[in-house]
């Protein structure tokens, strides 16, 4: 095999692995792309989640301000 046919060779093993890697770097680009848009929709879902929280902790405290000596309506 000659100098010239050897690096050839190399150069097609180089392409090939360069074009599998970019291949790959697209791949994990993608997932990388899809898990931060979930994670912003998470982020968007635990704001919700937390609000309605205090909402709810708010309108109970509330309710628990209601005179202690307050008969119930139904007596």
């Amino acid at each position: 095999m000659s100098e010239i046919d050897r690096l050839e060779q190399l150069v097609q093993e180089l392409q090939s692995q360069f074009a599998f890697h970019e291949d790959t770097v697209a791949s994990l680009n993608e997932a990388l792309s899809s898990q931060q848009q979930e994670i912003l929709s998470l982020k968007e879902e635990l704001r919700l989640l937390k609000q309605r929280l205090k909402e709810q902790g708010d309108s109970l405290a509330d309710m628990s301000q209601a005179p202690a000596d307050e008969r119930p309506p139904h007596y």
